[in-house]
This record gives structure tokens, sequence and C-alpha cells, in this order.
């Protein structure tokens, strides 16, 4: 059984803890309100270039002359997943289920046969996935250092991946975040990028096919509107997690702060318990003592 001293000193040790876990949670939430108003004004950007896309691309009559990035290399034998996480923890299931949708992904390229490379970004998924993947890890990015996510970072991995689809390093990519939908609730997604996919978004409508008349014609429209378009899609993932981070560690800290509570409330029991037995001890000895005199 512990003693009176541990007991206080656990008591003390919890109070420390819950303090810094409501300090985190003020942070979060201060946070949380700029990081999902920034989301959703990506979201809004990128489903509108994605109409655009795939808009011009059903305007395009001979789609052996579209560009690369459009219609990809013809083979899907090679994949590149970039799985994007956050750089620090003590948020929840947030990196975790964004590396879980990332590895059944992955799992089922290598069972069918499929080449496959990783780009993490993020320190948190180079850290989950290095164990099982890490021969398939080619580069690992961190903007741990960064108060706040830039178009210059998605650009920066937006070239990265372009140069590899030039040189022919992989055939498809598929980026993996999560959207932020509130505090408690983040979904885990994957996107492909190269080449553009639009079979699930007609299927769902989220696409107004409509007829429009370009000027320049459509080709030269899309070699510059592809490229950013990429950068586009990036920039939104990263968006999205720094939002879908912020609630997600709101959310942690305040189960945390709810569970410090409950754990220094039994604490507080035990040691009142315990040191209502050492007075009684002690009464019973004096007493005892003061009879056999």
């Amino acid at each position: 059984m512990p003693s009176l001293k541990d007991l206080r000193n656990r008591i003390t040790s919890v109070k420390s803890t819950q303090k810094i876990t409501k300090a985190m949670k003020m942070v979060a939430a201060a946070k949380l309100r700029k990081a999902q108003e920034n989301a959703e004004k990506s979201r809004f950007y990128s489903e509108k270039m994605n109409e655009i896309i795939i808009n011009l691309k059903n305007s395009i009559t001979d789609m052996s002359s579209a560009p690369r990035l459009l219609t990809g290399n013809e083979s899907n034998e090679k994949h590149l997943c970039v799985v994007m996480t956050a750089d620090r923890g003590l948020c929840g299931g947030f990196n975790t289920n964004i590396c879980k949708k990332s590895r059944e992904f992955m799992n089922k390229l290598l069972m069918n046969g499929k080449e496959l490379k990783i780009i993490t970004v993020g320190s948190k998924s180079y850290d989950q996935l290095r164990r099982i993947y890490g021969k398939y890890i080619i580069e690992k990015i961190s903007f741990k250092n960064q108060k706040k996510i830039k178009v210059s970072d998605a650009n920066l991995i937006s070239n990265k991946i372009i140069s590899m689809f030039y040189d022919r390093e992989f055939d498809i990519c598929t980026i993996f975040y999560s959207k932020f939908k509130s505090v408690i609730s983040q979904e885990p997604v994957e996107q492909q990028i190269i080449p553009v996919k639009n079979d699930d978004l007609i299927k769902n409508n989220q696409i107004d096919l409509v007829q429009y008349e370009y000027e320049p014609d459509e080709q030269e429209i899309l070699n510059n509107l592809l490229p950013k378009n990429i950068s586009t899609q990036i920039l939104k993932g990263l968006l999205e997690n720094a939002a879908s981070e912020q609630g997600a560690r709101m959310s942690a800290m305040d189960n945390a702060s709810r569970n410090a509570g409950d754990l220094i409330e039994k604490l507080t029991i035990n040691y009142n318990r315990s040191r209502q037995a050492v007075i009684t001890k002690e009464l019973i000895e004096i007493i005892s003592g003061a009879e056999t005199l």
C-alpha cells in the first residue's frame, strides 16, 4: 500500500498534468478557428479547380495529344503514396487513423504485385511507417519549425511529384490526409491526383458537367492548370490536416483533463482513507499505552 507521502506526490503530479492538458486544450481551441476557416476556403477552391479540369478533359476530342498529367502513363504498375500527417503528437488517433488508411491501401498494392514508393509529409507518418515500409520510403518532409502552412510548402511537394512523374518514376500518385468535419470527427481520405480521376466525383454528382468554349484551346489551358491543380490539392490536404489536428488535440486534451480530474478524486479518497487509518492506529496505540500504565 502506498504511503501518505507517495499519494501526496502523485496527486500533485496529476494536478500538474491536468494544468498542462487544460492549457493545451485552450491553445488548440484558439488555433482551431483560423485553421478551420482556411480549410473550408481551400476546400471550395480545390473543388472548383477539379470541376474546371474535368470539364476541360471532357472537351478534348483527341486524348492521345492531351497532357500526361491528365491521362497518365497508360500504366498502373508504379504507385506513389504521399502520406500527410502532423509533426507533433498528443492529438488522439489523428495521425494513427491516416497511417492506418494508407497502410490498407499500400497492402493491397503490394498484394497485387505493384511497385510502391512513399513520401512522408510530417514526422509522425515517417515514425509510424518506417518499421514496415522503410524500404519503400524515398523521402521524408517535415514542416516542424513552421508556424503555419504556406503555398510554397505545397509547391515544394508538388514540384517533387511532377518531376518524378515526368521521369516515369511512378504512374499513379495518391495522397492521404484527414478531412475536417468537426472537433470530434475527422475522416481519413485517400485522393488520387495523378492522373486526374473523375469517376467518383461524377458518380456523387459533385461535378456539374457543362460544356464551355475556351480561349485559348483546352490543351494549352491544361498545360498551365494541371501543375497548379496538383499544388492546390496538396495545399488543401495540408490545411485540412491542420484543422483536423487542432480539433483532435482539443478533444484529446479535454478527455485527458477529465480523466485527470477523476484520477485526482480517486487518489484524494485513497489519501483520506489512508490518513484516517494512520490516525486511528495512532490513537489505538496511545490508548493502549495509557491503559498499560
